[in-house]
């Protein structure tokens, strides 16, 4: 690897060390992860398939208050690593992430320790009036979160490739095919939680429907996605929650302003 897929591989797991804590861009999702670092390594398809298949584990993971959950940022760079540069299959690469993601929500836990210092400081220069400091202390501890990151991502690059091959060839059958079947479990744990938040007794017609949908056998994920946004958005036009104040004998007509709206109806 040379050393400018180095630079971009360690620069993208810095992103995806600070995204982990914005929520903004991304990065830090699996998918998302994963294509890049394949991209960077130039085996974009083997890093495609790892995230496709790491999101699907990742999908309800997600931070709720103080409450942090396994981190896909440490999980996704790090297997995207050993797939595409070492040379480990998909399925190593899966059953690697789990307990990676543990170390990343033990890591992440203690830079977040140490940024409460950094925010009474931050707190400090407030009172002061001395807004660039509050600048530099916030940006200072998210870049705190990219290292996080883009640290473990450049001792992977750095540890020698044989020693990589022999260390995953030393693991046992058993417990990578453990890790795996472990790993298919968390997958229905993720899509239950989404499920769980997401259900009400209106959308519970199109999980049905979907599930009726997925025993044909020539429908692929595009086409199964294609169908959900067409009635996601045929489920939006008539709905009347959505069409509320639309014709009718009521005298109240909706006409795209919300305020307006609740006053007409007095």
């Amino acid at each position: 690897m040379d050393i400018i897929t180095i630079v971009l591989v360690i620069f993208v797991a810095f992103l995806a060390g600070m995204e982990g804590i914005l929520d903004q861009f991304q990065f830090h999702q699996p998918i998302v992860a994963c294509t890049l670092i394949g991209l960077a390594a130039g085996n974009p398809m083997q890093g495609l398939l790892l995230g496709g298949t790491l999101q699907l584990i990742a999908l309800g993971w997600m931070n709720i208050g103080a409450a942090v959950a396994p981190d896909a940022a440490l999980a996704s760079i790090a297997s995207a690593i050993l797939v595409v540069y070492y040379g480990a299959g998909i399925s190593e690469g899966i059953a690697l992430a789990i307990p990676l993601a543990i170390a990343g929500q033990v890591l992440t836990i203690f830079v977040r320790t140490i940024t409460v210092g950094i925010a009474h400081a931050a707190d400090k220069k407030a009172t002061e009036g001395s807004f660039k400091a509050v600048e530099f202390y916030h940006i200072g501890a998210l870049m705190l979160q990219g290292l996080r990151i883009a640290i473990p991502a450049a001792i992977i690059l750095s540890v020698p490739p044989e020693f990589v091959t022999d260390a995953l060839n030393a693991i046992p059958a058993w417990l990578t095919g453990g890790l795996a079947v472990a790993g298919g479990m968390i997958v229905a744990v993720g899509y239950a939680m989404v499920i769980n938040m997401m259900a009400t007794p209106k959308l519970w017609l199109f999980f049905a429907l979907g599930f009726a949908l997925s025993a044909i056998g020539e429908l692929n994920l595009i086409a199964m996605g294609i169908i959900g946004v067409v009635l996601a958005l045929l489920y939006l036009q008539f709905a009347p929650e959505f069409n509320q104040g639309g014709g009718g004998g009521g005298g109240s007509s909706s006409n795209g302003d919300p305020l307006d709206d609740i006053l007409n109806d007095y």
